[in-house]
């Protein structure tokens, strides 16, 4: 079943921003944690950011840390990630996923996952 659906990816030039969105049609996960994966090309999939269900607590993987910002709206049913500054190596298929314990970057695997949305970044 689908659970979590990510969209918003595209082709953006090295320096442009772009702005990921994530959703749950089928049931709320307001009461969840949720969170930002990526796999680039021939590469494992990494942690690169998480927020807890309230909003309060977030995390980063270093390599995004200062240019990319996660953000929710419980009532939307939703997760952002606003992604600026972005460079070659952000170019990859980035998954949203979710929950209920915030693992932060030690989140790997677990919970529930979208089917990915493709970034690309020019040089």
């Amino acid at each position: 079943q689908v659970q979590l659906i990510e969209s918003g990816g595209g082709l953006v030039q090295a320096g442009g921003s772009l702005r990921l969105s994530c959703a749950a049609p089928g049931r709320s996960f307001s009461s969840y944690s949720m969170g930002w994966f990526r796999q680039a090309p021939g590469k494992e999939r990494e942690f690169v950011a998480a927020i807890s269900w309230g909003g309060g607590t977030t995390d980063y993987a270093d390599s995004v840390k200062g240019r990319f910002t996660i953000s929710r709206d419980n009532a939307k049913n939703a997760v952002y990630l606003q992604m600026n500054s972005l460079q070659p190596e952000d170019t990859a298929v980035y998954y949203c996923a979710s929950d209920p314990t915030f693992y932060g970057r030690a989140w790997y695997g677990s919970g529930y996952w979208g089917q990915g949305t493709q970034v690309t970044v020019s040089s």
